[in-house]
Order: structure tokens, then sequence, then C-alpha cells
């Protein structure tokens, strides 16, 4: 399924048909099944995405807030969400707009889906859990190291608390994927030497600013072009592949990277911010395995999703849930024959019967911070030019936060008087990007 499939507001009705056939619930508490309030953080295609999805993996769950950055997206969502789920929408007066809107979103509910810009969403969780709610955190996790082990401790506080936590890096959840990699983790292929892990596709979208906005609300609007706000898109798109590499050498990360990386039709200011379209990088492994990783976002340009794995035994490709394990003479050896799978809504329902003690309790946050810590080692590697340690990135104090988050805050990246943002060029650091089309 690709990522344009995904962003699409899903038909409620059809996933509904779907999920609750043969499904049963165990009481969240002794002796009653409780409605769950439910409340959207981020209120985009992806959260409304994630919304129809988790009213359609249980259907005693209720949306009871909504929060975005922006009032019109708040309003937006809550309208189509109650025209497809009649009944089970209740957010009147629980409509929140402002940078601070996770907090009330998260006060009034019992469980909550973070698909903000992914650079607010370590503060989103953290106040979350600590409030002792139930969390999807959608991908990546974070934009930098700071992030990334703010949200290791707040797994801990999960953790300890008995609370799920369910991740958005949703081929975990696929069937199909989930059978290879188990082949694989199995040592059907032998002990993994090599992997080339692929995103390429082409440009996303952009948003012009409001004539009200600040420079710090104008990049939330336009969050996807920015760094501290998306990560990249090697962070925020590239990170599933990467997560199948994680995956695959059983969750553990690699020792030291090295890439390189530019932006050649990213060259629109302001419209594209601050961010590369195409970045490769090698991560290697102390026993000498090594990562390959190529991902672009570049219009017109041969394209492909891809995760292949080379063992000592024999060799595994993973295209977007198809799956076929040969041995190293080329023979198939197993081929899968994929059964409807939609990992968007099987995640949800995963995360339901967790929280209704169906199964036992859910906690995704440790590979959910390592592969979002791939995916910004990466990028600082194609960012810097240099060769990095995980240990050295994973503890660094690179901060890509704003002064305030705040709409007067001071952005990581602000404009010079040219409109122009800075660029990181590889060897010399951030400078400003002069060509324009």
């Amino acid at each position: 399924m690709s990522q344009k499939t995904r962003r699409v507001f899903l038909n409620s009705k059809t996933i509904a048909g779907t999920l609750f056939t043969g499904l049963t619930y165990r009481a969240a508490h002794a002796g009653e099944r409780n409605e769950l309030k439910v409340g959207l953080i981020g209120c985009g295609g992806r959260g409304n995405g994630a919304a129809v999805n988790a009213l359609s993996a249980d259907e005693n769950t209720k949306l009871y807030a909504v929060g975005d950055a922006f009032l019109p997206k708040a309003q937006g969502a809550a309208e189509g969400l109650a025209t497809q789920f009649e009944g089970r929408v209740d957010v009147e007066g629980r409509i929140f707009s402002g940078l601070d809107a996770y907090k009330q979103v998260v006060d009034c509910c019992d469980v909550v889906l973070l698909c903000e810009a992914p650079g607010f969403r370590y503060r989103s969780l953290r106040y979350a859990v600590e409030q002792g709610k139930h969390v999807f955190c959608e991908k990546p996790v974070a934009t930098d190291a700071p992030g990334v082990r703010s949200v290791m401790k707040s797994t801990e506080i999960a953790k300890e608390k008995g609370l799920t936590l369910v991740s958005g890096l949703c081929w975990r959840y696929d069937l199909n994927v989930k059978d290879i990699m188990e082949r694989v983790l199995d040592g059907v292929i032998g002990e993994i030497t090599s992997a080339r892990l692929t995103f390429m596709g082409g440009k996303l979208w952009t948003r012009p600013r409001a004539e009200d906005d600040t420079e710090l609300m104008a990049q939330v609007r336009n969050w996807y072009n920015y760094s501290w706000l998306s990560g990249d898109f090697n962070v925020e798109q590239h990170v599933h592949t990467l997560d199948k590499a994680l995956w695959a050498m059983h969750n553990v990360p690699p020792a030291t990277c090295y890439g390189l990386g530019t932006r050649m039709q990213r060259t629109e200011q302001p419209a594209y911010g601050d961010i590369y379209d195409s970045m490769a990088a090698v991560f290697e492994y102390p026993n000498g395995t090594t990562l390959y990783s190529y991902c672009r976002q570049q219009n017109d340009c041969w394209g492909e999703n891809n995760a292949r794995f080379a063992g000592t035994k024999g060799f595994v490709s993973s295209t977007l849930g198809r799956g076929v394990i040969t041995d190293l003479d080329g023979k198939v050896i197993y081929e899968r024959q994929n059964v409807p799978s939609d990992m968007y809504s099987l995640e949800h329902i995963e995360m339901f019967k967790s929280i209704r003690g169906e199964i036992d309790t859910i906690n995704n946050g440790d590979y959910m911070s390592k592969a979002t810590m791939m995916g910004i080692m990466g990028r600082e590697a194609c960012y810097t030019g240099k060769k990095l340690k995980w240990d050295d990135e994973l503890n660094s104090d690179k901060s890509y936060a704003p002064s305030a988050y705040e709409p007067d805050g001071t952005p990581w990246n602000a404009p010079d008087e040219q409109g122009r943002y800075k660029i990181q060029v590889p060897g010399l650091g951030q400078v400003y990007h002069t060509v324009t089309r």
C-alpha cells in the first residue's frame, strides 16, 4: 500500500464491516466493557485516517476531543468524522486549537492518537503517559536526538504504569510482512550480511503561509518542509524501510553510518524550506553487516519501495508486503501468498485488545525510538558529511527545537531578509541556498 493510499480519508463503513466480524473484547475493568474516550491530536490526512481506524477497530469507542495547531483543521476533522460515525463523535466544547491543544485533548480522554507534526510528538507523548493515557503514536517519534531520548524515557514511564503504546510503524502489524520477517528472524537466509533499503518517490506537498501567520506558525502550516518539524523526508518517510532493517537485525541498531545527500528539485524558496530531496546512507555493524539505504523525493524519476536482505544461506525481498525468499543460487524456496491485511486497521485492533486486557500489554517504544534514531543518524551523516557513531549521535545535544513552542517563538531555522532558509551543506554547515526557479 502506498503512502498516498495511507493518507486517504478511509471509508468507515467498509472498514467497520470487515473488522467487527468475529471480534470480542474482554472488559478493561472486571465486570464491565467500558466505553473508551478517544482524542485526536493533529487533524491532517494521517490524523483523520487514524481516527477512522481507531473508531472502526472497537465499536465501544467515542471520539471525544480533537486538537490541532489550526482551528479550521480541528473543526473540519470533527465535522467529517461525525458524518462517518453517526452517534459516536461527541466533541462539543472539546475542539481545541493552538500549540498547547494536546494538553487539553489528553486531559479529557482515555486514549490519544498522536498525529501532529513529528517535531511535537515527543512532548505530547510525555504528557500523555504522565497523565496515565494509552497512546497511538505515529512515526517518526522525534526529529532530533534529545527528542528520541525523551521518547525512550516516556516508553519506560508507560511500562511502569502498564499503559498501551502502539507505534505507527505499521509494517510490523502487516500479516504478510510479519510472515516473511519471522522466517528471516528464524534464520531461513542465515546470518544477514547486507541489505538494500529503498524509499524513492516524487515530491510531496507544500503549503503557503496565511496572511496573519508568524514565521513559526507558517513553518508549522508547511511542516513537512522543515527539518525541525518533519525530521526531513529521510526520517519522516524512509523510517518505514529503516525499521524493516532494524527488525531483521533483531532490533539491534547499527554502530556507524556515513552518507551523502542534497536537494536538486526542491529549490524554490520559501516553499521547500530547508529539507533535502535525495539521501544515501551506509549503516555498519561490528560484525561487518552493512545496510545500504537510498531514498529520494524527485518527480519523473524511477521509484521503488523495498527492503532486500542478503544472508549466508539466501536472499529475501519484501516489496510492499509481497515477500520472496531464494537460496544462494536464486531458486525460490518460499513465496508468500498474500492474505488480506490492512495494517493500519490491524495496529488499532491490537491496540484496543491490549487496552481491554485481551492480550499482553503492547509497548512498541523501543523499536519506534531506535528506527527514528536510525533516520536521524542517516540524515545527520548526509548533512555533515561525517562518519558518525550510534552512541555519539544518540547522546548528542544538537537540538532542532524552536526557542519556544509558541506562535512568536523563533524557529531553529529562520529566513534572511530575502526569505531564504539556510540549507545544510556537507563540510560547511548551514549556508543560504541561492538557487531559485
